[in-house]
């Protein structure tokens, strides 16, 4: 398989803190590879790090196979973009105007491709609007767009939809899933909102305290992803004790709800319960979600 970026044991230390402990992963080509994890679990860090912005402390990567430490190591880097924490762009300019200032950054010997790009966003009638005057979703399309600038093949989004509403989080998913349908496009996505990234990626890889947990595809994902069945019921203190008494693997959803996974007889449960003076007011199969799989990997799937 080819891959675009991949990680070998690298580390990030700040003093006495360890933002990447041994990291290795691998971003295959094409992918949309949703990069998982809490707020502060090293996702920022190692997209800062891929960016050039920072320097590892130990370990190496490689961006289409050239080592970070290897002479090409900028030519690689031009074939990226990126949205680091928030959008590069100049609010007091307008879509066109920024565009034209990136174009003029990167060197580029015209204004050609400009109008493809607002299009491509769907930022073409914006006219004279100044960007502090686009909604979040529309300045994120910006920074997209001026990510887009000089036709990079590898796209690196940090929490793209962090504080969206609904609107302008459909939009930001049909463009990234345009992208790279119709132009390969591959992206490096990070993010904590893990049922939009559900919609979106090819692979995914996990983070906590800096260390890669797992890395696994949809497909392997979907396959892992356990059946269970969502309770509903009227104690969960004694639905607790119950489920600890058989020695049944479940998750708490809220101060209501609960998944129970494995073969476990249902009759005989519901009994149990009840005799514990607990009711099951309603009843369902599902299938695990991304955030319970991920609350799973990180150990905390079962709430005392």
């Amino acid at each position: 398989m080819e891959y675009v970026l991949t990680t070998d044991r690298l580390c990030k230390q700040y003093k006495h803190f360890k933002a990447l402990n041994q990291l290795t992963m691998h971003v295959p080509k094409g992918a949309i590879y949703g990069f998982i994890g809490k707020n502060g679990a090293g996702k920022t860090t190692l997209i800062r790090l891929i960016c050039g912005l920072q320097e590892p402390t130990s370990g190496e990567y490689s961006l289409y196979g050239e080592k970070n430490s290897g002479k090409g190591i900028g030519k690689m880097r031009r074939r990226m973009g990126s949205i680091v924490e928030t959008p590069s762009i100049y609010l007091d300019m307008t879509a066109r105007e920024n565009l034209q200032e990136q174009y003029r950054i990167l060197g580029l010997p015209s204004d050609r491709g400009i109008d493809d790009l607002l299009r491509l966003v769907g930022l073409a009638d914006t006219g004279k609007k100044k960007a502090k005057n686009f909604s979040l979703g529309m300045r994120q399309r910006l920074g997209i767009a001026v990510a887009l600038a000089g036709s990079p093949d590898f796209l690196v989004l940090d929490e793209p939809i962090n504080g969206m509403d609904p609107q302008g989080i459909v939009e930001i998913r049909e463009l990234i899933l345009k992208l790279n349908q119709e132009q390969q496009i591959t992206f490096l996505i990070s993010s904590h909102i893990l049922d939009e990234l559900s919609r979106l990626a090819t692979h995914y890889g996990f983070i906590d305290n800096g260390r890669l947990l797992r890395e696994i595809s949809a497909e392997e994902l979907e396959a892992a992803c356990r059946k269970c069945i969502r309770l509903t019921v009227t104690d969960m203190k004694a639905f607790i004790r119950v489920l600890d008494g058989m020695g049944l693997e479940y998750n708490v959803c809220s101060d209501r709800e609960a998944d129970v996974f494995g073969e476990a007889e249902i009759t005989a449960l519901v009994v149990a319960l009840a005799e514990a003076g607990c009711r099951v007011t309603a009843l369902h199969e599902r299938d695990e979600s991304l955030e319970s799989y991920y609350i799973s990997l990180v150990g905390g799937g079962r709430h005392e």
